[in-house]
């Protein structure tokens, strides 16, 4: 619910409460008044957090196995994907992995390409602003099986049937939950346009009877026969490899041959090409993880690790760059300056993310070293204005801190918050009305999963793709990616991002870890689209500049948030000023300094915000989990 207080009623407010309202909004220390509505998890052995009750309990059964942190989490992601936790089978898997060993922070590219055909011209010629929202079109080639695959084999420890098994029993069937049971009854109209998707979301569809519910109901047993049978064929092409003497990586690679080049490629390319998609045996044949070096900044003598630019990741970065150089704490929390350098921060970083962010692998190369540079955010840094909300300035120029000469000046020169005629288009920019909103799209949600054990191994995934309305390729039971989107066809917009076959398009997915003297300190991720590295700064400055526990920070009740940035979806439009603010923890007075500098201020009851983590407590050698009481994440630890 949206609540604004109308002016002639703040302003009396304001002078009556003034004085009172300057204290609470200058007060530095607000732990005590984060009350939390779950405990935090305490667990010794090992802790699994996700989006859903069921999925953590695939990890704590995977736990229980003898599996690691990484067993764990491949089987939540496992699980979560097949309880269609905004994410599907065919979907991307975007990971930070804490090796113990190594002592370093490993990262996990699980994300699809572009297929075969998929170029600016092609879906401009479909009458396309930007590639569709949802469809076989929309799809990357497929990622999570993939990533899941490659990292047991080369991380974990149990073999690929028992890591996948607490997913095959739920394809077999389990009780659904409303909020999903309800999804695929809301996205009906789009999901009877494939039979394939028709047969497995809505069991009940009667042609004759439209008026009939079609979706499965609350704790009604959904079945997926299909995806428990191709889950099935790669425990089986395990097995087999297995008893012919192959070792366990052999076994796992063999599975993993089987999706991306055999029987299961072949269906999957097969259907969609048939329903109008571009794959080809060739695009998944070709395509395969990465596992790579991620990018660090220091903030405070922390270590902070996120994915390079394939996500939006290094934006958290690039404003804790930023933020390093102002004294948060004497702000006081949640007060007027201390919103506004916030947003004004953030606002930087994500113009530098909307021009420079894309696929490292395909050039041209971002300039990661200079957006990262501290001297680029001391430079961003003088930008902020003390009095007003900043709409007029451009994506930096971060050649000049590393080696070379921008490539795209001109472009960068000539670059428009809102891409041209995107506030015109508005829904409309959405190709395939009636899906979901702008906001919606803002703000879409996936799952996220943290995973740590005894040993030391540390494990934080952002996965995604392939949500309700998914297409089903054929009777693979795989529903495939709608990442397509977030792609653009003009190089004007972001000279990175534009589509071409064999390219990663820029994803919203972005997993944390931060690590302190040379060990783990905290894993975090947070479902939500383009919300998601806001909501990850918010968190991090909670624990870090002030004193929240994990749980009060992954709560994270005070978070606000902007919509100052391109949108990754539909339109890409962004809203200059827009703010929401939860009602408990902004004062009237800082509202009304806020609109006063130029903001659009909503006050909401809540800002949306899932986050889950997990915090290490060295002193007493244990951990702690933490899962937002916004949704449906759980967690699990011994």
């Amino acid at each position: 619910m949206h609540i604004r207080l109308p002016s002639y009623f703040r302003a009396p407010l304001v002078r009556a409460c003034a004085p009172l309202i300057l204290l609470v909004a200058m007060n530095p220390n607000p732990v005590e008044a984060q009350e939390t509505n779950k405990p935090v998890l305490h667990g010794k052995h090992w802790v699994a957090v996700t989006g859903k009750p069921l999925g953590a309990t695939a990890g704590a059964m995977t736990f229980q196995k003898g599996g690691n942190a990484v067993d764990a989490a491949a089987a939540m992601l496992a699980a979560t994907a097949t309880m269609w936790d905004t994410l599907g089978w065919g979907g991307e898997t975007q990971a930070l992995i804490w090796h113990p060993e190594l002592k370093k922070v490993i990262g996990v590219n699980g994300l699809g390409v572009a297929p075969t055909g998929a170029t600016p011209e092609f879906f401009r010629e479909q009458g396309m602003q930007y590639p569709p929202e949802y469809g076989p079109l929309a799809a990357v080639t497929p990622g999570t099986p993939g990533a899941l695959m490659k990292m047991v084999a080369e991380y974990g420890r149990l073999s690929l049937a028992e890591v996948l098994a607490p997913a095959i029993e739920m394809a077999e069937g389990y009780p659904i939950e409303k909020a999903q049971a309800d999804n695929m009854e809301r996205r009906r109209e789009v999901l009877q346009r494939w039979p394939s998707s028709t047969a497995v979301f809505l069991p009940h569809y009667d042609p004759d009877n439209p008026e009939q519910r079609a979706a499965p109901r609350e704790g009604e047993n959904f079945v997926q026969s299909d995806l428990a049978a191709t889950l099935k064929k790669l425990v089986a092409t395990e097995r087999e490899a297995l008893d012919a003497g192959k070792s366990r990586k052999e076994a796992i690679q063999a599975a993993y041959d089987r999706f991306y080049t055999g029987d299961i490629a072949e269906e999957i390319v097969e259907s969609t090409r048939e329903a109008g998609g571009l794959f080809t045996m060739e695009d998944l044949a070709n395509w395969e993880v990465k596992f790579e070096d991620p990018v660090s900044t220091s903030y405070r003598n922390i270590d902070v690790y996120k994915l390079t630019t394939w996500t939006q990741g290094p934006v958290m970065l690039q404003a804790l760059n930023i933020l390093e150089g102002f004294d948060l704490k004497a702000m006081g929390y949640n007060s007027t300056r201390y919103i506004h350098t916030l947003y004004q921060a953030q606002n930087l970083a994500f113009a530098d993310r909307d021009f420079y962010y894309g696929d490292p692998y395909f050039p041209p190369e971002e300039p990661v070293a200079g957006l990262l540079a501290k001297g680029y955010a001391a430079m961003r840094r003088e930008l902020i204005p003390d009095d007003r909300n900043m709409t007029d300035y451009l994506p930096g120029d971060p050649y000049l801190f590393q080696d070379g000469v921008n490539p795209f000046e001109e472009l960068r020169q000539n670059w428009q918050l809102n891409p041209p005629d995107a506030e015109a288009a508005g829904e409309e920019g959405f190709q395939q009305a009636g899906v979901m909103s702008a906001d919606e799209a803002f703000r879409a949600g996936t799952t996220a999963i943290q995973a740590a054990d005894a040993d030391g191994w540390v494990v934080s995934v952002t996965p995604s793709g392939g949500w309700v309305p998914a297409f089903i390729a054929g009777e693979s039971g795989i529903g495939l990616s709608q990442r397509m989107q977030s792609f653009v066809l003009d190089e004007a917009l972001n000279p990175y991002n534009v589509v071409a076959p064999g390219k990663r398009p820029r994803v919203t997915l972005t997993p944390t870890m931060a690590i302190k003297d040379g060990r783990p300190l905290m894993a975090f991720s947070v479902q939500g689209g383009d919300t998601q590295d806001q909501n990850l700064l918010q968190f991090f400055l909670a624990m870090v500049e002030w004193g929240m526990n994990v749980q009060q920070a992954a709560e994270g009740h005070g978070n606000v948030m902007s919509y100052q940035m391109q949108s990754s979806f539909g339109a890409h439009q962004a809203e200059p000023g827009r703010i929401q603010v939860p009602a408990d923890h902004v004062t009237p007075y800082s509202i009304e300094q806020l609109e006063s500098m130029g903001y659009d201020v909503e006050v909401v009851d809540r800002v949306y915000n899932p986050t889950q983590a997990i915090w290490f407590d060295w002193e007493n050698g244990t951990m702690q989990g933490g899962a937002s009481d916004y949704g449906e994440d759980y967690g699990i630890a011994w």
